[in-house]
């Protein structure tokens, strides 16, 4: 099921400058400015939603942080957590142009392997789908809405 998220709604509450003939845009988790790339851009618009939206907590949010699956080492989009500190919503943000497909899930899944999240997101902007992790049962129930964070 496609939620309709309306990300763009979010694009005049971002910060972003030019300098040297190139665009960045700051990340208010990591504190920092970093080059405008379309998928940075969807990340940061997702970051807006789940904070304004969702209740989510900057304080309770990894963005692009590293994580071994296998003996390859990885790196996740965005990762919320609950309110004991345990890895909550796995987001694997794509750029507008990156059709949302099997592949997509497939990369998000694989990165669950190890964190077994109990909800899974991807986005490219404009198509976004979540679900819902069912472990027991080896399947995944697509959601009407993100989960609101805790």
């Amino acid at each position: 099921m496609r939620l309709d998220l309306d990300l763009l709604r979010y694009k005049d509450q971002l910060r972003i400058r030019r300098e040297d003939g190139k665009r960045f845009i700051f990340d208010p988790v990591r504190k920092k400015w970093l080059v405008l790339q379309p998928e940075e851009m969807v990340r940061q618009l997702v970051l807006c939603y789940l904070l304004e939206e969702r209740g989510y907590r900057k304080t309770r949010l990894s963005m692009e942080r590293g994580l071994q699956v296998n003996t390859l080492q990885r790196r996740f989009d965005l990762l919320a957590y609950d309110a004991q500190v345990a890895p909550f919503l796995l987001i694997e943000c794509k750029a507008p142009q990156v059709k949302i497909g099997p592949a997509v899930f497939e990369q998000a899944a694989w990165y669950n392997t190890q964190l077994q999240v109990p909800y899974l997101m991807v986005t490219n902007g404009m198509d976004t789908y979540c679900c819902a992790m069912d472990y027991d049962q080896r399947k995944f129930n697509f959601l009407e809405a993100i989960p609101e964070g805790c």
